[in-house]
């Protein structure tokens, strides 16, 4: 895998590019997947927006969900001051969820049909992101890019602290996920 971090305007960005050998499957194709479970934690520390520790666990338990991470994925944050629910510039949050990678052995019990499908996330994409979430998405970039099997992805972070700017992030690219069946469905 070909890591690059850069940018023209000194803002973080990271760019994955993944081996030809991943070409081959087009991403219409049903390929094989298996759960692999993550424990991980990660420090959120904001200027431009605060979030309340409930406020916060929703936000990322959602962000989790659209990349590909099974229903029961389970966010905590905590070290947010003051009284219960008061907004804070920085928490701790810890998940624990299953997210898909490639199965190694597609006749394996454990598999699932997943598909590699379009990863788009922006300000305006899905619908309950917005132009405040830069630089949540700015500390979320190694967690997102070690917990999740993602090809092809560009990952854009230009963050102004103090300031909510249009387009200031976007992560784009693929994303193993589960197709849903019945099967499927008990368990994602």
């Amino acid at each position: 895998m070909d890591v690059g971090l850069g940018s023209a305007s000194g803002a973080g960005q990271l760019v994955v590019r993944t081996p030809p050998a991943d070409i081959a499957t087009a991403p219409t194709d049903v390929v094989t997947g298996v759960w692999q479970h993550h424990k991980a934690t990660f420090s959120y520390y904001g200027i431009t927006s605060l979030f309340t520790c409930d406020g916060l666990e929703d936000h990322v338990r959602q962000i989790l969900l659209h990349l590909g991470a099974r229903r029961d994925a389970k966010v905590r944050a905590s070290g947010c001051p003051g009284p219960y629910n008061t907004p804070s510039h920085n928490a701790w949050v810890d998940t624990d969820f299953y997210a898909l990678a490639p199965a190694a052995d597609a006749a394996g019990s454990d598999t699932v049909k997943a598909r590699w499908t379009a990863l788009d996330v922006t300000p305006r994409h899905p619908d309950f992101m917005g132009d405040g979430d830069c630089e949540l998405i700015q500390e979320m970039k190694d967690f997102i890019t070690k917990n999740f099997s993602l090809r092809d992805v560009e990952y854009r972070t230009d963050c102004v602290p103090h300031e909510q700017s249009l387009d200031s992030f976007a992560i784009k690219g693929q994303a193993l996920r589960a197709v849903p069946s019945k099967s499927n469905a008990s368990i994602g």
